[in-house]
């Protein structure tokens, strides 16, 4: 109890240098518990991107271009899938819903999808929850648009705004549907997903303006005849003809149809199509990404070990200073093994207050930057108590710096009076 006093008396008396050292752990702590929490929500909020589809399908081609391409947005498959296709498949026993997507237009950098209703009442993302609207409703017509939050905060969209499709993904359009403006009727909550980047219209609008773009060069008559029928027909109906859509998303009544109907869809001979589980290619994905887990997990390791090895530097630098302190305390009775203990009561104060304030750092940067992580990276942050992992971490780091102590705790251990006392030049 002395020395545990002394030892905190001592660091009071060097506090400089010791806050120092302090701040170096509680750096080291806070990114060694951000990158790890980030880390899992990131894997997490990954996974929770699509749930509840049993099955995707798509044109035939890999696994994971087809899931990215249709969930995330990113890339794009190289053929489409026939409408006839989509209606037989979806029309065997078993199936229980169906969604429809077509992608391949934009609207400034931000993916346009054309889908039906049913997209809004049967997407789950998260542990099943379901689309919700922030403002506004579905759309009812076919020159209708539902944005994501994304789209809506980003560029300052509202209700009753009317917007232009671009033919091209990404930053990069080929051709403006200028002649077919679109009015903003819903603005969906956020998700976290790819879902609040997205535009999503009634799918026969896609047909539709691509049909007029197609008809530009047409004669006058037969162009104005084409579009007053087509007009007619699509405004009855948010579905349209499509030729073919981009893939199509499934939910059966069982996972016995998922696995016999995903079977005769990869067999199907029709066209070449690829049925995939979104849960099984999800994993697939992120074991791909696994180098980039490992990395992120060695950097924080170095990160802790450089802070270690300063907080070692300090205490060896402190230790040369302090041996007439240790030859007086020799002088009145100290022994040598409670100079060891008390050096090392030192750096395992310093290390847990320097886990405390990493701790601490910690949650105040979770808390400020959740709501960026969100909106930037669709990454859903869980503010909770440490986990046994993360608890786990910082025991070891308390060990590792309990073993570093051991280092200048030793070379106290055989100061000898006369060397404390002796002036050196």
């Amino acid at each position: 109890m002395i020395l545990a006093k002394l030892a905190y008396k001592s660091l009071l008396n060097r506090r400089a240098s010791v806050f120092l050292t302090l701040f170096t752990i509680a750096i080291s702590v806070m990114l060694l518990l951000s990158i790890e929490r980030v880390r899992v929500d990131a894997k997490s909020s990954f996974s929770n991107t699509i749930s509840g589809t049993d099955l995707i399908v798509g044109a035939r081609t890999g696994d994971i271009q087809l899931l990215l391409a249709s969930v995330f947005r990113i890339g794009h498959t190289n053929n489409g899938v026939s409408w006839q296709s989509y209606e037989y498949i979806t029309n065997q026993r078993g199936v229980k819903w169906s969604i429809p997507i077509s992608l391949g237009d934009s609207h400034k950098g931000q993916a346009v999808l054309g889908t039906t209703l049913d997209y809004f009442e049967h997407y789950r993302f998260a542990k099943k929850q379901n689309l919700s609207f922030n403002q506004g409703h579905p759309f009812l017509n076919i020159n209708e648009v539902v944005l994501g939050s994304s789209v809506a905060n980003k560029l300052g969209y509202k209700l009753g705004d009317h917007i232009v499709i671009s033919h091209g993904m990404g930053n990069t359009s080929f051709h403006h549907h200028d002649d077919n403006p679109f009015k903003v009727v819903g603005i969906l909550n956020p998700t976290g997903t790819p879902v609040d980047k997205t535009l999503h219209i009634p799918l026969a609008a896609i047909d539709l303006i691509h049909a007029r773009a197609s008809t530009k060069n047409d004669e006058h008559d037969e162009h104005d005849e084409h579009d007053e029928h087509d007009e007619h027909d699509e405004h009855d109906d948010l579905i349209g003809h499509p030729k073919q859509i981009t893939a199509f998303l499934m939910g059966f009544k069982s996972p016995l149809y998922t696995l016999q109907i995903r079977r005769n869809i990869n067999q199907y001979k029709q066209e070449a199509l690829l049925g995939i589980m979104p849960t099984v290619t999800l994993k697939e994905l992120w074991q791909m990404l696994a180098i980039v887990e490992k990395t992120l997990q060695l950097f924080s390791a170095i990160v802790v070990l450089v802070s270690l090895l300063g907080m070692l530097t300090t205490l060896l630098a402190n230790l040369s200073q302090r041996r007439r302190e240790l030859a007086i305390l020799r002088s009145v009775g100290a022994r040598p093994w409670q100079l060891f203990t008390l050096i090392s009561i030192e750096s395992l104060l310093t290390t847990l207050l320097g886990c405390l304030v990493g701790c601490a750092l910690f949650y105040l940067v979770m808390y400020l930057g959740a709501g960026y992580l969100q909106s930037h990276a669709g990454i859903s942050v869980n503010i909770a108590m440490l986990s046994y992992y993360e608890l786990t971490l910082i025991g070891v780091i308390m060990v590792a710096g309990f073993i570093i102590g051991l280092v200048p705790a030793t070379r106290a251990y055989f100061y000898s009076l006369s060397d404390g006392m002796s002036i050196k030049t």
